[in-house]
C-alpha cells in the first residue's frame, strides 16, 4: 500500500501524529522519522496517568473516561509545540475519531499518519517485543476500538509491511519534506 499524494494543504506540519494500534511501529517508525527530521519524538504514552499505565499492566482496556484527561494532556501538548515554534513526531494510538478530533480539531499544522497492518502481523511484532506495559492479551480490543481515518481527516496511510526506512520516506514523500541536512564545522 502507498502512501496517500501531498495534501492539498500548503501548511507545513509542527507536529506529526502517528497512529495505529499498539505494536504497529509507531515509536519505532517516529524514531526513525524525527532523526530525518531532526525533530523531537514523543510518546504519548508519557502523557498516561499512574492509574491509566496500571489498568493496561493488568490487562485491562481503558475507558474512554481514563482516556479524556490524558488526551486533554497530549492536546496542550500540541498547543505549546506549536506556540513555541518547534517540531514533533508524536506517537499515539488515536485508535477513534473523538480522539483524533481532540488531537488535531481545527490545526492545520498537525497532520495524521494511519500505520496500518493486519492483526496477525501485529500479534506476532507484540509478542517478540520485551518491556512495554501493553500486553498481547489487549491487542485485539485495540482492533476492536479502531475507527481507521475517514477521507476528511486527510490521512497519511501507511502498510507497516515495509523496513522502517521506506516507510518513513513514504512518509517524508507524502508530507513534501525532506531529510534535514547536517551543517559540517568549518563550513
Amino acid at each position: 500500500m502507498d502512501a496517500a499524494p501531498p495534501a492539498a494543504s500548503s501548511v507545513a506540519p509542527a507536529v506529526v501524529i502517528l497512529m495505529g494500534v499498539s505494536g504497529s511501529g509507531k515509536s519505532t517508525i517516529g524514531t526513525v522519522l524525527a532523526a530525518q527530521l531532526r525533530w523531537e519524538f514523543t510518546d504519548a504514552d508519557r502523557f498516561h496517568p499512574p492509574a491509566n499505565v496500571e489498568k493496561m499492566h493488568k490487562g485491562i482496556p481503558l475507558t474512554d473516561d481514563d482516556r479524556w484527561p490524558w488526551l486533554d494532556a497530549i492536546a496542550a501538548w500540541i498547543d505549546e509545540t506549536r506556540r513555541s515554534g518547534g517540531h514533533s513526531v508524536l506517537a499515539c494510538s488515536a485508535l477513534k475519531r473523538r480522539y483524533r478530533d481532540v488531537l488535531i480539531g481545527d490545526r492545520r499544522d498537525v497532520r495524521l499518519v494511519f500505520l496500518k497492518g493486519e492483526e496477525a502481523l501485529i500479534a506476532r511484532r507484540i509478542v517478540a517485543r520485551h518491556g512495554h506495559f501493553m500486553p498481547p492479551s489487549l491487542l485485539h480490543s485495540q482492533f476492536e476500538a479502531l475507527e481507521e481515518p475517514a477521507p476528511d481527516e486527510n490521512p497519511i496511510v501507511v502498510s507497516i509491511e515495509p523496513a522502517p526506512d521506506e516507510i518513513v520516506a513514504q512518509i517524508m514523500k507524502a508530507l513534501n519534506l525532506a531529510p534535514a541536512t547536517r551543517v559540517s564545522a568549518g563550513r
